[in-house]
């Protein structure tokens, strides 16, 4: 029996043991790839972001940046707004959606808080002035006026079918709970300002990862997916794919806030931009926090300069690796053509990372010397562990898994001839269709397994139609990223609205707009500015052979 507990305190371990050693014979048996598709080009690129990433995080550099583009901006309400989304969309490029949404969030929480404040002062001393006796208006915040408590006590009444003291308990705590919902906002317009914060920054954090391919890994699935697909291409790298995704991302991104402002707080163009005009108590007072966050960072330090220009050196290799008007630094490396690639500078960097050293670690010896010992590189591997999305890695993986035998067993071909009927329609109204679809199952299943199904169908299908595949999934890639509508639809949503400020109607209203715009904005791209740098109306040479012509 003792023998029996011992395996059951170790039978995950023992689990996890005698399935590797069950499937260690496979690689001998089969003579073949095994589970290839499950470390590709995708896997080493998304390392060596997240080693920038982790870098970023740990030295507080991207708070320093984000406080200091919101610095530039001004304290105005709606130019406020617009340096967090900036300040949101500009980091989301480079860290995970997901961690830039985090980290900004409470930034912005603490600059609202203080023009709530400052409201609550101006208020206290206007009604000290006019009364001339002591106000408790600072007081507000902790106590409510007392026929709004006599409402929320007729709306808890105990709920019939349970006992008196269940219901008694039940009052109390619905009362806490709306008083405290209710201390929040001291006024409409203060409540309406969160919402419309928590919105900014949700829905930048999600526009600015659509810029870079490295920014989510939906833009990171598509590009494994379409290289290994067309390995003949070569036409899509980290260049290419910023230069038609950035003037995207920035209509989009700039029309957001045009809408979110109108929404909520209304769009006055004569008080945005009127010049010499006086700043109110609350706009100091937020100026003053934002000010007094930056001066905490205190002045910039090592570890935040070097990682800064590693940042910038990685940006560079990126850019310059296959420009396309004048030849890159990859062709150095022309005797092993596809070797070079956006994951080397990746992984490159990333290395330097566990390197350089941050600080040198010092001891005493017993004669009262310091000496160092030893250092501490920019970061570590517990600190990159807890960094690295491996659920992520390994859905994509099956992903690329999947694509793999859909197009041996030859499903995609044959989903491709089904919906060849579809040529007969235009072309701009079969990308909007993609589109549609896309953005529909975007908000309900998440954007790496939406990407993922569909990119199997869309590519044999523009094949089988005889379209550029690139004029069908681009669009359709960009518009995987469009999930505004629910809380669920992506992380970010589900970020801001955990802060409570939130309610599902408010995030589909908004969302709803922010969609529309978005969509509108992919085909206003894919119809002019794109067509001509992948030459979209003409079928390519590197597409499976069929003979090249030119769409009507």
């Amino acid at each position: 029996m003792k023998f029996f507990s011992y395996i059951l305190v170790y039978r995950r371990f023992l689990f996890v043991v005698f399935t590797v050693l069950v499937l260690l014979p496979l690689p001998i048996v089969l003579h073949t790839k095994v589970a290839s598709a499950y470390f590709k080009d995708f896997h080493l690129l998304l390392i060596g972001v997240i080693c920038l990433a982790t870098s970023i995080e740990k030295w507080n550099l991207h708070k320093r940046i984000a406080l200091k583009m919101v610095m530039m901006v001004g304290v105005n309400p709606a130019w406020l707004t617009l340096g967090f989304m900036s300040s949101t969309a500009f980091l989301s490029m480079w860290l995970s959606n997901t961690s830039t949404a985090a980290m900004v969030m409470p930034i912005a929480e603490a600059v609202v808080q203080q023009i709530i404040n400052a409201e609550a002062e101006v208020e206290a001393t206007q009604m000290t002035y006019f009364n001339g006796s002591t106000n408790h208006g600072l007081e507000i915040d902790e106590s409510v006026n007392g026929h709004e408590i006599n409402e929320r006590k007729e709306k808890t009444k105990p709920v019939p079918g349970y006992n008196n003291d269940t219901g008694k308990i039940s009052s109390k705590v619905e009362l806490e709970k709306n008083s405290g919902m209710r201390t929040k906002y001291r006024t409409k317009k203060g409540h309406v300002t969160r919402k419309l914060t928590c919105l900014c920054i949700a829905y930048s954090s999600t526009i600015g990862g659509l810029t870079t391919i490295t920014g989510t890994s939906t833009n990171l699935i598509f590009a494994e997916y379409f290289n290994t697909r067309y390995p003949d291409c070569r036409c899509l790298n980290f260049g290419s794919w910023f230069t038609f995704s950035f003037p995207a991302a920035l209509i989009i991104l700039l029309l957001s806030w045009i809408w979110l402002q109108w929404l909520f707080l209304g769009f006055n163009f004569k008080e945005m931009f009127k010049c010499g005009k006086t700043k109110t108590v609350q706009q100091k007072a937020c100026a003053e926090v934002i000010k007094q966050e930056y001066q905490k960072l205190g002045p910039i330090r090592y570890q935040e300069i070097v990682t800064l220009v590693l940042f910038i050196i990685m940006a560079l290799l990126w850019f310059s690796r296959d420009p396309g008007f004048v030849p890159g630094w990859s062709a150095l490396f022309s005797e092993y053509p596809g070797f070079a690639t956006d994951s080397t500078v990746a992984l490159l960097i990333g290395l330097l990372f566990f390197l350089i050293p941050a600080k040198t670690l010092t001891k005493t010896t017993p004669t009262g010397e310091i000496v160092a010992f030893d250092y501490s590189p920019l970061i570590t591997w517990k600190e990159f562990q807890s960094f690295m999305p491996w659920d992520i890695a390994i859905l994509v993986g099956g992903g690329f898994a999947l694509a793999d035998g859909c197009e041996e067993s030859g499903l995609s071909k044959w989903i491709g001839n089904k919906l060849s009927p579809l040529g007969s329609l235009p072309a701009w109204l079969i990308i909007l269709i993609s589109s549609l679809m896309v953005t529909s199952l975007t908000e309900v299943a998440s954007n790496p397994a939406t990407i993922t199904l569909f990119l199997p169908i869309l590519s044999p299908l523009a094949e089988a139609i005889h379209v550029n595949p690139l004029y069908i999934l681009i669009p359709s890639t960009l518009c995987t990223s469009f999930a505004f509508l629910l809380p669920v639809a992506n992380p970010p949503n589900a970020i801001v609205f955990s802060y409570g400020h939130l309610k599902v109607i408010d995030m589909v209203k908004a969302g709803l707009g922010v969609n529309i715009v978005g969509v509108a904005v992919v085909m206003l791209g894919i119809c002019t500015w794109i067509v001509p740098m992948f030459d979209l109306y003409t079928y390519p040479s590197w597409a499976p052979a069929m003979s090249n012509e030119t769409m009507p």
